[in-house]
């Protein structure tokens, strides 16, 4: 089940110059195990089914792609919107978190650990624990943990232990950094869940393949909808990089469809206070793997920000670094404010509150140059309940 596509992952573990697993020598024996066996396990015909049983009953797949009428006639094109925001949990998150529950049950591991950033993913985490009973630790940033106190009181509610990251940023980095420490300590009964398509091969190809459900899906519902199964934009947000990677999948190759990755521009590209990595970054190693990130001369990481929590990360995940560097991929950004007023715009023509991830993707469908007659599909990848608060706070609601 290996790709000979250049933007997929090649047989050691890279996209063009980018991924590998740069990892201390006690990460060796999990590692080595996972690349062993990763694709043997989940293209297993027991393990297919029993994930897509779990994604149609309990995630609720497949999700909606809506066309969205009335934001389609404020950009003067078609916008269809792919539902994640209506999975279990509220995000596309859970996709990915099934599939690896299942794996580290074949790999008879009796311990989860993950990082999350905006919540969504220890939230998502937690779930597939409770569902499968087995033990789970969720690292996340002192400041993630204020900002996204819903999902926390969620993680909990579900039978998690959330443990602070109280270093650097205390965002998503920081957080990711605590549960690699923890992996480190704990190799043997624990598996850690990561939640983008970052870190160290094969997690972010494992990580794609098991988001790659939301353009598999895109395909079959476009063509049902509209006759042609490509449309001529993908958008996505990006921090790490998961709903994007699912959401351009099975388009990588079909150079007719455009791929538009979102990145955070926090206060402003140049402000200082931006996540904007594609534009700030150089290459280098972060979290296992060689990719794009913000870094001093030294090469020390530059602390990110973002009003978003999922986007608050210093870099991307390998394989879109290689989408940039290839120019395959149109990479823009949207401000705090921006993304905020895209918040509001989809929420008062469609009825529809986005997280502010996604409204980070809204909000330059003005700027990708769609014509009238062109498809546009938006990955709708996650709802707007957990920033409820900091809606209300910046928006004077």
């Amino acid at each position: 089940m290996k790709n000979d596509s250049k933007y997929q992952v090649d047989d050691k573990g890279y996209y063009g110059q980018f991924g590998g697993a740069y990892i201390p020598e006690m990460l060796h024996r999990n590692i080595e195990e996972l690349q062993l066996r990763y694709l043997e396990i989940i293209y297993d015909e027991t393990f297919q089914k029993e994930f897509q049983s779990l994604l149609k009953d309990y995630v609720g797949r497949p999700t909606p792609l809506y066309f969205a009428k009335r934001i389609s006639d404020h950009f003067n094109t078609n916008i269809y919107l792919k539902r994640e925001d209506l999975c279990h949990t509220g995000a596309h998150k859970i996709n990915n978190t099934v599939g690896q529950i299942l794996l580290a049950k074949r790999l008879g591991k009796t311990r989860i650990i993950a990082e999350t950033g905006a919540g969504q993913h220890g939230v998502a985490t937690a779930t597939v624990c409770a569902l499968m009973g087995m033990p789970c630790i969720v690292y996340m940033g002192e400041v993630d943990i204020e900002r996204q106190s819903a999902n926390v009181k969620r993680m909990k509610m579900l039978g998690a232990e959330v443990r602070p990251a109280t270093s650097g940023s205390k965002t998503l980095k920081d957080a990711t950094n605590e549960a690699m420490r923890d992996w480190i300590a704990n190799p043997v009964d624990t598996h850690y869940i990561i939640g983008s398509v970052v870190g160290p091969h094969p997690f972010p190809d494992m990580v794609a393949r098991f988001q790659s459900v939301i353009s598999e899906e895109i395909k079959k519902q476009l063509l049902e909808k509209t006759g042609n199964e490509n449309p001529n934009f993908v958008v996505a947000c990006v921090g790490g990089g998961s709903n994007a990677a699912g959401a351009y999948y099975h388009f990588l190759d079909n150079e007719d469809v455009k791929i538009v990755a979102v990145e955070a521009a926090g206060h402003g590209v140049n402000s200082g206070k931006s996540a904007a990595t594609t534009i700030l970054g150089k290459p280098g190693v972060l979290h296992g793997s060689k990719t794009l990130f913000m870094q001093t001369e030294d090469g020390q990481v530059v602390e990110p920000h973002s009003i978003s929590a999922g986007l608050d990360y210093p870099g991307i995940g390998p394989v879109h670094a290689n989408l940039f560097e290839s120019k395959r991929g149109i990479f823009l950004s949207a401000t705090d404010d921006e993304s905020l007023q895209a918040a509001m715009l989809l929420s008062k023509l469609e009825g529809i509150i986005p997280a502010l991830e996604t409204a980070h993707a809204i909000a330059v469908i003005d700027r990708i140059g769609a014509k009238k007659d062109d498809v546009v599909v938006v990955n709708l990848s996650g709802r707007g309940d957990k920033d409820l608060d900091t809606y209300v706070r910046e928006l004077n609601l």
